[in-house]
C-alpha cells in the first residue's frame, strides 16, 4: 500500500482528497501547515507528496526545497496559480508535477498513479551506463558525475536514462515525453520538457550553455551527443 502525505490548508478540499485517496487503496497522512507537514515528513516514510503552494505559516515551494534537501520523494503541487513563471519555478524548486485547482479528483488520481508507476520502474537492471564522467547505475536508480551523486528528481533521473540509453540518436522531442511520461504525456507539454532539460543540464554539464552531452538539434529535437558504454 503506497502512502501519501497531503498537506492542504483548505479543510474541505483535504478532507474530500482524503476520502477519495482512501477509497482508492492509499494510506493517507495529513496536514494543513508547513510545520506540520514536516513534523508528518519527518516522522514518516512516504511514497509521495501532494502540496498546497500557499500555506498559512509559508509556501508549499520552500517545503519543497526542504523535501528535496532529505529524499527524493515525488511532489504534485496543487495551485491556484497557473502561470507559466509559477509552474516553472515549483519544476525549479524539485516538483515532479502540478495540479491548478479547481481540478477533477479523477485527474489527481490519474497522475498520482503515473509517477508512482514511473518510480516503480526506475529500477530495471543492474547494469551501469557510462558516458565521459557521467555514470547511471540502473540497480540503484542513481547517476554520478565524476564520482559524485547527482541529485535528481524521478522524472529527472527518467529522462536522463532515455537520453542515454539512446546516445547520438536524435529524439523528437514528443518521441522523449513518450517515454518520460510512460504513457501519460498529456500531463506535460513542451515547455516543461524544456524545464527538465535545462535543470539536467545545470546539474551534468561543465558549462550549461555550451551544453557537451543533451544537445539541441534546432527545429528537430535533442541528442547525446556523447558515447556510452553498459558495464
Amino acid at each position: 500500500m503506497n502512502r501519501l502525505l497531503l498537506v492542504e490548508d483548505d479543510e474541505a478540499l483535504s478532507m474530500g482528497i482524503e476520502f477519495t485517496l482512501k477509497d482508492e487503496g492509499y494510506e493517507v497522512l495529513s496536514a494543513s501547515t508547513l510545520e506540520g507537514g514536516k513534523v508528518l515528513f519527518e516522522r514518516e516514510n512516504f511514497d509521495l507528496v501532494i502540496l498546497d503552494v500557499n500555506l498559512p505559516d509559508g509556501n508549499g515551494y520552500d517545503f519543497c526545497k526542504y523535501i528535496r534537501s532529505k529524499r527524493d520523494t515525488p511532489v504534485i503541487f496543487l495551485t491556484a496559480l497557473d502561470e507559466e513563471v509559477n509552474v516553472v519555478l515549483g519544476f525549479q524548486m524539485g516538483g515532479d508535477d502540478y495540479i491548478t485547482k479547481p481540478f477533477r479528483v479523477k485527474e489527481l488520481l490519474l497522475r498520482i498513479k503515473a509517477i508512482l508507476r514511473r518510480n516503480s520502474n526506475t529500477v530495471t537492471t543492474g547494469n551501469k551506463l557510462v558516458s565521459g564522467d557521467i555514470v547511471i547505475d540502473t540497480s540503484m536508480a542513481l547517476a554520478k558525475k565524476n564520482g559524485s551523486e547527482v541529485a535528481l528528481t524521478a522524472q529527472e533521473y527518467r529522462l536522463l536514462l532515455i537520453f542515454m540509453s539512446n546516445a547520438n540518436a536524435l529524439m523528437k522531442r514528443e518521441e522523449i515525453l513518450r517515454g518520460l511520461m510512460d504513457g501519460a504525456e498529456a500531463f506535460f507539454d513542451e515547455n516543461t520538457l524544456s524545464v527538465y532539460i535545462k535543470r539536467i543540464r545545470e546539474k551534468i554539464e561543465e558549462n550549461p550553455k555550451e551544453p557537451r552531452y543533451i544537445v539541441t538539434v534546432r527545429g528537430q529535437g535533442y541528442k547525446w551527443n556523447k558515447e556510452v558504454i553498459k558495464e
